[in-house]
């Protein structure tokens, strides 16, 4: 079979959606130099700043909940507007702050606003492409990502050697520059409902079992994934590398992606999903299992570039499968509570768990602890695979809407 010449054009309106994720990502230069920028130019202390850091991240957390309500609410459209345009502003606010309290409000704001989109970009794909598409859209939006992010690592460097304030404008910039895109070319996508006023999210995602354990999944999948930004370095270091080479070993992870998404996204798109989430998730924790048996910077690099493949398997789908899973009338609200819920919850349990196990256990029970938790995964992923393929069905039976 010819996956390229059987897979259909995608719409204008989804090439936009791609534009906007490679801008955005293209711009992203605060938040990876927040506590530089902190430190060394308001001179605050790196308790401080590491706190001002956190209420970045907690304003992430409440985000993906807030646009996912949004989006199904106020409509995609207006959703991603407000977060790409409240970005914009809240970044300014941030890059001119002087006051602790401004700082404070500034730095959560950002966060608020910096993640409203994704769930709204989420359902919009789901509104505008068949099941069958799905898989091949969210692959490309993932690689645009990863994409627009190995450049701006590489370029904030050099910007921020010429000033910090730059960051703050070219960030508010691209976020700005982002939204013009969707003013211009998304149209609304929210479909139009016959039935009376749409459901509250809660009791009906609280009742929705299949859902729940595929948050827990990802739960586990982030707990594992989270260890590459948070125990991989204390471990190199515990191995007498430089913190410069695990700069260059994590980068590999970036390169991978770009380098391999764009030939196996259409071949993926044709795989059994849950079989290709749970090889994924196998996949990222046997890569992180090889820490076990390294010590040197190819070693480790080894090691990234196996739970790296895996990370793409697991990226390509997993926005197609909850899709499938949500209401139409609550496809934001699913889409901001899955990642909410699964990545928010990692990124705690994951460098918390990680650390901990390391400084009490050592380096090898961290790592054959994750090999083990991806077998887990593995298993628990193909247990669940008939009831995915029960509403993937239920799905495309259904009737698809006119848009609002």
């Amino acid at each position: 079979m010819n996956a390229r010449a059987d897979a259909p054009a995608l719409p204008r309106a989804f090439w936009a959606l791609w534009v906007c994720q490679l801008v955005n990502r293209l711009g992203s230069f605060v938040q990876p130099f927040l506590v530089l920028y902190l430190t060394q130019d308001r001179h605050l202390s790196a308790g401080t700043a590491g706190a001002v850091a956190a209420a970045v991240g907690a304003g992430s957390v409440v985000s993906q909940l807030v646009g996912g309500w949004l989006s199904d609410r106020a409509g995609r459209r207006r959703t991603m507007l407000i977060g790409f345009f409240g970005t914009a502003a809240a970044l300014i606010l941030l890059g001119s702050a002087r006051s602790m309290v401004t700082i404070w409000v500034a730095a959560f704001v950002v966060g608020l606003m910096g993640d409203l989109f994704r769930p709204a970009v989420q359902a919009t794909v789901a509104d505008l492409l068949q099941p069958r598409e799905r898989v091949r859209a969210y692959g490309l939006l993932f690689w645009a990502i990863n994409l627009g992010f190995s450049i701006s690592t590489v370029s904030a460097g050099v910007l921020a050697s010429i000033g910090y304030n730059l960051l703050f404008w070219i960030n508010a910039g691209t976020s700005v520059v982002a939204a013009l895109v969707i003013l211009r070319m998304v149209p609304e996508t929210r479909p139009v409902l016959d039935e009376g006023p749409r459901r509250p999210l809660l009791p009906v995602a609280l009742r929705d079992t299949t859902f729940l354990l595929m948050i827990l999944l990802q739960i586990g999948y982030a707990t594992i994934y989270f260890q590459g930004y948070s125990t991989l370095p204390l471990a190199m270091a515990d191995d007498g590398l430089p913190s410069s080479t695990y700069g260059l070993v994590i980068a590999l992870n970036g390169v991978v992606i770009v380098l391999v998404q764009p030939f196996v996204n259409r071949r993926l798109s044709l795989l059994d999903r849950p079989k290709l989430l749970a090889t994924s998730m196998l996949i990222v924790g046997v890569g992180f299992g090889l820490g076990a048996i390294v010590h040197s910077w190819w070693g480790y690099g080894l090691s990234v570039v196996v739970w790296t493949i895996g990370e793409i398997g697991f990226a390509a789908v997993i926005g197609a499968v909850f899709a499938d899973l949500a209401p139409v009338d609550l496809r934001g609200g699913y889409m901001g509570l899955a990642g909410s819920m699964s990545f928010g919850l990692g990124s705690v349990i994951g460098p918390l768990l990680g650390t901990n196990t390391l400084e009490h256990a050592g380096r090898t029970t961290v790592w054959l602890a994750c090999a083990v938790l991806g077998a887990i995964l593995f298993a628990a992923q193909l247990a669940l695979a008939p009831a995915l393929h029960a509403r993937a069905r239920a799905a495309a039976a259904v009737p698809a809407p006119s848009p609002s």
